[in-house]
């Protein structure tokens, strides 16, 4: 069981010891931390928080804790219930709120929750920020309010629709040439609320749907993770239905992915370069990654005229990249479209409407779509992580070991080679060691992955 303190939030597993899981204490504790920050940040008097969750099992009881402490505290809270981590990025300025919680862990198995933490512009808080909270959750100096000065909960519940409306007034949008063309598409909602947002978006858009693990129980029925190993209902669904694709989503809904029409995997990767090609042939400009993203991404801003740079691994960080360079999209190749018109957060609403539209003006199927991109293939694989392992030293070693090649160290290490890439970091979620490989074919990646693993074993000694 674990407790992972970041700046990006906390995020544990229910159940056991205070402090060393997510136990109702260290969500009241959290909770607080972040309430006190934001009275000190704003220096206002009155504040207003918005907060939503998705489906997990767990979801109620910490969004209990979570309210509570907010109110306790003497901050408004604006209760969206059931909701998506970009819906709640989105009601933030459009309720002039000062901050937002999202109770999620994303796409970890079921027994994980977490907090993840928004600024007044729905935006993830940066590392200063992040930090700040950490140190208040450790000192504990929380003043609460007293009886006459609580704060009050407001409950909206129609902030999914909003959030639809809002993708279908986007100006690259236009939902009569999506209806035109008769879609049917299956969507896979894992049980959590995507089953919820993602039909609602597709019914709008005039969308054929086919419903598979919609049901918002939070019984997740595969692990929620994307991945190709955990898709394998869908992919047949797919071809049984002879659905045009089929859309797979995490359970806080900022991660697409997509199934080709022959019921294989049109690659997470291919999520952002396919909405990138669309946006980039409408609109002239530049595109932002992360470090562990396909080079696909590169190639298409490229031949488009724009210029590419990838960031370190994490929302912020591409966020901030974005806006120095003026990218008019980007995100992360786990499936994460950030297109600026809409909101700086990863969005698979916008996601999906952005890959209707170019498959709409394209023609063609998902399939023959996918085979017109760089043929890039992906491994991603990891390894556990032990308490007396030093990974701050086992990546400095790395480093130095392929230090005649091009090495790139502003978030773990990422070794170029000429027709491949590997990328080794410390995970900010898990209790691991992410290691990422890129190659011109599915085993050559795989090989180099596995080469990489040998080699951290034999220089950590494990």
């Amino acid at each position: 069981m674990t407790l992972i303190k970041s700046i990006s939030g906390i995020r544990g597993t229910i159940g056991g010891k205070p402090t060393e899981n997510l136990t109702p204490i260290d969500a009241v504790k959290f909770a607080a931390a972040y309430g006190t920050w934001l009275k000190e940040y704003s220096g206002k008097d009155k504040l207003n928080v918005v907060i939503g969750r998705d489906a997990r099992l767990s979801g109620e009881m910490i969004q209990n804790l979570v309210v509570s402490t907010l109110v306790g505290l003497g901050i408004d809270v604006v209760d969206l219930g059931l909701s998506t981590t970009p819906t709640v990025e989105i009601a933030v300025p459009l309720e002039q709120a000062d901050g937002g919680i999202i109770l999620t862990a994303s796409h970890n198995p079921k027994q994980w929750n977490a907090l993840k933490l928004l600024n007044e512009n729905g935006e993830f808080l940066n590392a200063e920020q992040g930090a700040r909270i950490l140190e208040l959750a450790t000192e504990e100096d929380f003043d609460f309010a007293e009886v006459d000065a609580l704060g009050k909960v407001v409950t909206k519940d129609t902030y999914l629709d909003i959030h639809v409306e809002q993708v279908l007034q986007l100006s690259l949008i236009d939902p009569e040439v999506i209806r035109e063309q008769k879609f049917k598409v299956v969507v896979d909602g894992v049980n959590s609320t995507g089953g919820i947002a993602i039909p609602k978006l597709l019914d709008a858009l005039g969308v054929s749907v086919i419903e598979l693990y919609c049901d918002p129980t939070g019984h997740f029925p595969h692990n929620p993770e994307p991945l190709k190993e955990h898709l394998g209902d869908i992919c047949t669904k797919v071809v049984e239905e002879k659905a045009d694709f089929g859309i797979v989503v995490d359970p806080d809904v900022d991660r697409l992915a997509f199934i080709s029409n022959d019921g294989e995997m049109f690659g997470e990767e291919y999520t952002l370069v396919a909405c990138a090609d669309y946006v980039l042939g409408k609109t002239s400009g530049n595109t932002v990654s992360n470090l562990s993203s396909s080079r696909a991404l590169r190639d298409i801003t490229q031949k488009h005229g724009g210029k590419y740079e990838a960031a370190a691994v994490g929302e912020v960080n591409v966020v901030a990249k974005m806006k120095a360079n003026n990218a008019v999209i980007g995100g992360e190749g786990n499936g994460g479209i950030i297109y600026p018109e809409s909101h700086y957060g990863r969005d698979a609403l916008v996601g999906t409407a952005l890959f209707l539209m170019l498959l709409a003006e394209r023609g063609g199927t998902v399939a023959e779509l996918r085979a017109g991109y760089p043929g890039y293939f992906m491994s991603k694989k990891k390894i556990q992580l032990t308490p007396e392992l030093d990974v701050d030293q086992l990546l400095r070693d790395m480093e130095e070991k392929y230090a005649g090649d091009e090495v790139n160290t502003i978030d773990g290490v990422k070794i170029d080679f000429p027709d491949s890439w590997v990328h080794l970091r410390k995970s900010n979620t898990e209790p691991i060691i992410r290691i990422y490989t890129e190659a011109k074919s599915q085993q050559k990646a795989d090989d180099l992955a596995d080469k990489m693993i040998v080699e951290i074993r034999e220089v950590a000694g494990i």
